[in-house]
């Protein structure tokens, strides 16, 4: 288990690590200490950066923490939780997650989310006794882990027809995926229609137990955003999705994949509370394709 100054200095790390690549806007140094999501997620964003020269830089990310949610394990994998401080750009703290793959690795940044407005994390254990990782499959809470990131995408793709949306109350992500499905459709109806799947990634979930017996659930998701011409051409007009993809036009179809982090406060089984909260979530572009 981390101490409270061995953490800051795997932050530490990882801050020198982003620094000296968002300075070059150069992936090469990433993988020493980014993986998983985090890993695509930072080199779509240079290619972004590149591509606007410069307009749209790579996500902020503090390395300084407000909250420190360390594993009470003496096995491996391990992942640790940071609730960062506020960035100097007065976006949302960000929740980071860490994860060391064997004794022998370093700590690495896994993947990233931006906390909702108003958001309050759920109680953990001190960083003294640590709190108890939680498997993905396992029982005792109001989903299981996986269940939970499987019946989140269809809330995501299905909304309040999902047989699985009672589960889930109104949240900020969902409230944004559906706006931009809906105007991205709209925008496109003249020429092309827009289809849309969530699928989590498989291996992606990551739980720690709360003070109150729940559980603290992050996990990976892919969104495709699937275009098919019905007529003419989809001009790919974004400077970032053109230079992912290659080109500036398709006549026949275009796919683009989003990586996704969501975290959720999943209670326990039999708690007062029947509904699983959405802490925070990242939604990035990292992937186009066409013809």
């Amino acid at each position: 288990m981390l101490s409270v100054a061995q953490s800051e200095g795997v932050l530490s790390r990882i801050g020198a690590v982003l620094d000296s690549a968002d300075a070059a806007l150069d992936p090469a140094g990433l993988p020493g200490r980014l993986t998983g999501p985090a890993l695509a997620i930072r080199t779509a964003e240079y290619v972004r950066a590149t591509a606007t020269a410069g307009a749209k830089r790579p996500t902020v990310l503090p390395t300084r923490a407000q909250t420190l949610i360390v594993p009470d394990t003496t096995t491996w994998p391990r992942t640790e939780l940071v609730v960062t401080e506020q960035p100097d750009d007065l976006q949302a703290p960000r929740l980071l997650v860490l994860t060391q793959a064997t004794a022998r690795d370093p700590y690495r940044l896994w993947g990233w989310a931006r906390l909702g407005a108003g958001v309050k994390m759920p109680g953990t254990a001190d960083t003294a006794h640590g709190s108890v990782p939680i498997a993905a499959d396992a029982t005792g809470y109001l989903l299981s882990p996986v269940e939970t990131l499987a019946q989140y995408a269809d809330v995501l793709a299905n909304g309040d027809a999902s047989k699985f949306a009672g589960a889930f109350p109104a949240d900020f992500f969902r409230t944004y995926i559906e706006a931009r499905r809906a105007a991205y459709s709209e925008s496109l109806k003249a020429v092309a229609t827009v289809t849309e799947t969530y699928m989590p990634t498989g291996g992606g979930t990551v739980a720690l137990a709360t003070a109150d017996g729940g559980a603290l659930v992050v996990g990976a998701m892919t969104t495709q955003t699937t275009i098919a011409v019905a007529q003419g051409s989809v001009a790919l007009d974004d400077a970032f999705e053109a230079a992912l993809a290659g080109r500036a036009s398709v006549t026949k179809s275009s796919v683009r994949t989003w990586t996704d982090v969501i975290a959720f406060y999943v209670p326990p089984a039999g708690s007062a509370t029947t509904q699983i909260q959405v802490l925070a979530a990242e939604h990035s572009l990292t992937s186009v394709t066409g013809e």
